[in-house]
Formats: structure tokens, C-alpha cells, sequence
């Protein structure tokens, strides 16, 4: 045998897996930061009110008397007389 006989031709470079499989990795990359990107522009975040920390405040104050109301009856008995916080 001649030893151009034993040769054989390398397949294509579609044809190997491992190919695939490098390209695959940056090309999920891309389609996620693509993804990213629209879900971000298309869904921006609310703006804050300028008087956020009061409003915060006052629904702090409102969830402490709430939570007061609620007391076990025999806790709310023995603080009956308790002064109020300021």
C-alpha cells in the first residue's frame, strides 16, 4: 500500500462537536445579555418620592399602634397603665 492510500480526509469543522460546544458558551452568553438588556429598558425602576423617608415613618407609626391593639389579653392587662412612647 501506498501511503496516500491510508490517508484520510479531516472532517469539516461543523462536523466536531467540541466546536459546537466552544461556540455555544459565549453564543448563550450573548442572547442573555441581550435578554438583560431589553428586560431593563423595557422595564424601568419606579422613582422614589422625595418625601420617602416620612411616609416610612408614619407607616412605622401606624404598624406599632396596630401591633398594639393586638396584644395577648393578658399582656395587654398588665401593660394598661404602661406610659405611652413618645
Amino acid at each position: 500500500m501506498k501511503h496516500d492510500e491510508m490517508t484520510v480526509e479531516p472532517a469539516p469543522w461543523w462536523k466536531h462537536g467540541l466546536v459546537w460546544l466552544v461556540i455555544a458558551g459565549p453564543a448563550c452568553v450573548a442572547v442573555a445579555g441581550a435578554y438583560t438588556t431589553w428586560l431593563a429598558v423595557s422595564h424601568p425602576d419606579p422613582v422614589l418620592a422625595a418625601d420617602y423617608y416620612r411616609r416610612g415613618i408614619e407607616i412605622n407609626k401606624t404598624l406599632r399602634e396596630r401591633d398594639k391593639a393586638n396584644v395577648p389579653a393578658l399582656q395587654g392587662r398588665n401593660h394598661a397603665l404602661t406610659p405611652v412612647e413618645p
